[in-house]
């Protein structure tokens, strides 16, 4: 009867998910027919608080007042920080309110889009013509479906944290709260030049889909290759242990995690030294 158990057992289990199949040669010079993303892509920086447009998302009206309240705080010199401890921003800010360069990966089945900031954070977007999963874990850039439409890449995005923002500014911003969806069609237009066009729907806030722009700008030159960057590298001072090694001591910080100036917190490790 032994033998008989590992067939009983698969019996028993369900079917596994479809295979990521290796990609064929085909697949690999299918790509070569494709738009050219490569490149380092930098946003333009005088659109970043009006993303190609001065419309801003139409609010529902339990949520105006809380955006308005926002807003006359910034305005005032006071801005709510609403990215604290180096949380990523999520869809749609790391299009609207990024200063930082993104390059696009092409592969078999996915295109790959990595984020200067933070160590490169990325995205997967699957190209494989599977759908989304019908219960998605939820995640801050969510989960991302593209095609191509002629030029067009079009990539359809569900499966949010309700944490992640939809914003304005960078104190400027309401969580959307769940089910939110986002499509993104990027555009050439030039050479060198491209489009990301956003439609923003998030019905626990939003009255209306909100539409939003960005423009990008290619930089073939090596002086422009991203470099390795952390957000949480700014929290730390460089010191030294009791043991003379090198270490990050943490910085004292605010109830909403901004770093306080000397005067305002505890007195600061003795830096690094450095070795003769």
């Amino acid at each position: 009867m032994l033998p008989l158990l590992p067939a009983l057992l698969a019996a028993a289990l369900p079917a596994p998910d479809a295979a990521n199949p290796a990609p064929t040669r085909a697949a690999w010079a299918a790509i070569a027919d494709l738009p050219d993303l490569s490149g380092v892509w930098t946003p333009g920086p005088l659109d970043k608080y009006a993303p190609g447009n001065t419309t801003e998302p139409q609010w529902r009206p339990e949520i105006a007042p809380v955006y308005a309240r926002l807003k006359q705080l910034d305005a005032e010199g006071k801005p709510q920080n609403i990215w604290v401890n180096c949380l990523p921003e999520g869809l749609p800010s790391s299009w609207t309110q990024t200063l930082n360069s993104v390059e696009f990966l092409q592969t078999p089945g996915r295109i790959t889009i990595l984020g200067e900031l933070d160590g490169n954070r990325l995205r997967r977007v699957w190209t494989d013509g599977r759908p989304h999963p019908a219960d998605p874990d939820p995640t801050f850039s969510g989960h991302s479906i593209g095609h191509w439409e002629g030029q067009m890449l079009v990539i359809d995005t569900v499966g949010f944290l309700p944490q992640v923002f939809i914003s304005t500014g960078q104190g400027v911003g309401i969580p959307n709260n769940g089910d939110m969806h986002v499509v993104e069609r990027i555009t050439l237009t030039g050479p060198n030049s491209a489009r990301v066009d956003l439609v923003v729907d998030a019905p626990h806030v939003l009255a209306a889909p909100w539409h939003a722009t960005r423009l990008l700008t290619r930089h073939r030159e090596r002086t422009f290759d991203m470099v390795e960057s952390s957000c949480r590298q700014g929290d730390f001072i460089e010191s030294t242990d009791k043991d003379g090694l090198a270490i990050f001591a943490p910085l004292p910080k605010d109830e909403g995690g901004a770093t306080l100036p000397p005067d305002q917190g505890a007195p600061l490790p003795a830096p690094a030294k450095e070795k003769k």
